[in-house]
């Protein structure tokens, strides 16, 4: 990175330049080792607009982290040292969000601070679980093997996620694009047909009168409408940035039919994977519940695991802290208690997260080889009806001429 800065020299004369470093810690140490006294000092370009951390446009995504992380053991396992290893990787990684907190760590490792200590300084990048996994593997001199679960890891999930997601994406573009094209029709179209069946004078069929009432409201009311829903979209806005709030449309997520199945069974592999990967780092009991609460991306699942590390805390088994709790599947229970029982607790969770990642993958092949057929009928008598409705009383009147 490179710097500009503004120092006073040894002769008291103020003196300007540039000077490279990988951050202004660094570049303000090399400055004072130069006996300068150090007015001010900026990153090269630090007022341009494209230079700047916009969030929304420079986020980091899981396959950035997935990517670094395969690379980061692939480095440990080279023997290359931790402040050249995240240097390396600083200097190869295209996300400028990333790159930025890549050369923060490696300025901080040279001074001293442990790995997940500097990655702990950006939870925006580095979640809890991410930063507990590479404490582990400090503690235990296991980096390399750590790094590959964490890459194990973030790529299941992030296949898992994106698959969910990629399912629910092509409904949700259809059914917007017909709402869209219905509100055009019924607004441009409509009012233009409807107006010469009025004026033939003829009896209106029931169907056409819904039409052409339904037209009439969205012409003379549409903006109403509009209003209701840029207010109702901010009072769920407003909601969802509230822990209640958050809760309930949580809560509704894993409610709505078969959608809400869906998501329960990812959070559940979710919930199963975690607690396998961080046991299998040797992270204790209480601390992988806590972390997974934190991380498995839903409230209600959230408050699922909290209490169940309220529990544990009190000596109370993990399933039947979960028995209490009907978002827990009576199969979950009875297998992590047999873990427990037996003491391979590990091994049950790694069996658990693979079968709920199999019913996700069967729930969505099911749900996108049922979705398409469901869409074309729905359109199809949507568009029929409305046409049906204008075209007949046409014929009508063209026939009566």
């Amino acid at each position: 990175m490179l710097f500009k800065y503004e120092v006073i020299d040894q002769s008291g004369q103020k003196r300007t330049g540039e000077i490279d470093a990988l951050g202004p810690d660094l570049a303000t140490s090399a400055l004072q080792s130069r006996g300068f006294i150090v007015i001010k000092i900026s990153e090269v370009g630090e007022g341009s607009l494209l230079k700047k951390n916009i969030p929304f446009f420079d986020g980091v995504k899981m396959k950035d982290i997935v990517i670094m992380s395969r690379q980061l053991s692939a480095l440990f396992d080279a023997q290359v040292s931790a402040v050249k290893a995240f240097s390396l990787m600083a200097e190869s990684m295209g996300n400028p969000t990333l790159r930025r907190t890549l050369q923060q760590v490696t300025q901080d490792i040279q001074g001293g601070i442990s790995i997940s200590a500097a990655m702990r300084k950006s939870p925006a990048v580095f979640s809890d679980f991410y930063v507990n996994m590479v404490n582990a593997g400090e503690e235990s001199g296991k980096l390399t093997e750590t790094f590959i679960y964490l890459a194990d890891y973030l790529e299941r999930q992030y296949e898992l996620s994106s698959k969910t997601q990629n399912a629910l994406i092509y409904p949700a573009f259809v059914i917007l694009t017909f709402i869209v094209v219905m509100t055009l029709m019924l607004v441009l179209v409509i009012p233009n047909l409807s107006a010469i069946i009025l004026e033939a004078g003829q009896q209106i069929p029931f169907y056409t009168q819904v039409v052409i009432s339904v037209s009439d409201f969205f012409v003379n009311y549409g903006f109403i409408v509009l209003i209701l829903a840029i207010i109702g979209g901010f009072f769920v806005w407003r909601m969802s940035q509230s822990e209640s709030g958050q809760y309930r449309l949580d809560m509704l997520k894993v409610r709505v039919p078969y959608i809400g199945d869906l998501f329960s069974k990812l959070y559940l592999s979710r919930i199963a994977d975690n607690m396998n990967t961080m046991l299998s780092a040797g992270i204790p009991v209480v601390r992988s519940l806590e972390i997974t609460g934190n991380v498995v991306g839903n409230k209600v699942y959230q408050a699922v695991m909290h209490d169940a590390l309220e529990d544990v805390k009190a000596g109370t088994a993990i399933s039947d802290s979960m028995k209490k709790h009907p978002e827990i599947p009576a199969i979950m229970v009875q297998m992590i208690q047999v873990g427990e029982e037996t003491g391979s607790l590990g091994s049950i969770l790694e069996t658990l997260a693979r079968f709920y990642k199999r019913e996700v993958d069967g729930a969505v092949d099911t749900l996108i080889g049922l979705i398409e057929p469901i869409l074309i009928v729905f359109l199809g008598l949507g568009v029929g009806f409305l046409l049906t409705s204008i075209l007949v009383p046409i014929y009508n009147i063209a026939s009566s001429l």
